[in-house]
């Protein structure tokens, strides 16, 4: 079996920042807390490929990735980049140390480093079928789109893989979907048209977005926050929500998770709007590490409710984070 080892930064802890953002617990994403071990069908130029991630000689070591199959230079290529975009493998220290510079709270574990998809395309699905809906029927759409219309890939041949070898479907696949079938066979709800609009966006078949232009550091906040409102089915939330996994983090994603937070665990009081506004003030101090604070002290809290996040089984804890759920824990 074909195993690559990737360029891993000395202070990386797989355990701490693959297990960092909800999106780790997402299809097909597969986190295995007995082994600490992320696996995820990802696809390449020369078919979809089974891979296993883990970093067995522990924090600061350099990360495995183990692959089924025979994939030639070109995939392996391909399998290596797309990682390192999930797991922020390229993310500077100096960056991070400029973070734990702003807020030291979070220097001692050296968290900072937030999950990802491997693709753009991939985290803006994930954001529309995360808004304005409660957690487990993400968790629910997610492994349906993957399910009906991601690609299989090669199985194991005597590993024992926790997951479907299916793949995250591409822009080209939804885009040739039916919003009719969307809505039925991967339960997307009122998604089911904005979700065929945005493959075809990406797809460049219909008002081609370009996304090598959005994720390039150069182009400005505000152009990338134009560029995302301007798509279907993303309004103020997704596109502040969908910068964060870009690495823009000055702006917030504020929703109801947010007015929870301001009310438990900073004391604030008011309607919600005012709570958001008051809760974008709260952290503009941390200026373009802003999302970085805001998140880690959700994580905290969630962590202090369920345990270490490498440690949730994602049909069980993973599937129990809304403010109802979150509020009855004692």
């Amino acid at each position: 079996m074909p195993t690559l080892r990737p360029h891993t930064p000395a202070d990386y802890d797989l355990r701490r920042d693959c297990c960092s953002y909800g999106y780790f617990l997402l299809a097909p994403n597969s986190w295995d807390p007995r082994t600490c071990t992320l696996w995820r069908p990802l696809r390449t130029s020369e078919g979809v490929f089974l891979t296993h991630t883990a970093q067995p000689r522990g924090p600061g070591t350099t990360l495995r990735i183990g692959i089924t199959g025979r994939p030639g230079a070109a995939a392996r290529r391909e399998i290596a980049a797309q990682i390192t975009r999930m797991l922020r493998l390229d993310e500077p220290h100096e960056t991070l140390r400029a973070f734990h510079t702003l807020d030291p709270r979070w220097a001692p574990s050296g968290r900072g480093r937030l999950f990802r998809s491997p693709t753009l395309f991939e985290d803006v699905i994930k954001t529309v079928t995360s808004c304005n809906v409660t957690w487990p029927s993400t968790v629910t759409m997610n492994r349906r789109l993957c399910d009906v219309l991601g690609r299989p890939g090669q199985p194991p041949a005597r590993l024992k893989a926790p997951l479907s070898v299916r793949d995250f479907p591409t822009a080209s696949a939804l885009s040739r979907a039916r919003p009719a079938s969307l809505r039925a066979r991967c339960r997307v709800g009122y998604r089911d048209a904005r979700i065929v609009e945005l493959g075809k966006r990406f797809a460049r078949l219909k008002g081609g977005i370009d996304a090598a232009w959005l994720e390039n550091p150069s182009t400005p906040d505000d152009a990338v926050f134009d560029a995302l409102i301007d798509l279907p089915g993303i309004g103020p939330y997704a596109a502040a929500n969908i910068m964060q996994l870009m690495g823009r983090y000055r702006r917030l994603p504020l929703d109801t998770e947010s007015v929870r937070h301001g009310r438990s665990i900073l004391n604030m009081r008011g309607t919600p709007a005012a709570i958001m506004k008051r809760m974008a003030a709260h952290y503009a101090p941390f200026g373009e590490h802003a999302f970085r604070s805001y998140w880690l002290e959700l994580w905290d809290f969630y962590e202090s409710k369920h345990g270490p996040a490498w440690t949730w089984e994602r049909d069980t804890t993973g599937r129990m984070f809304t403010a109802a759920l979150l509020n009855k824990q004692p």
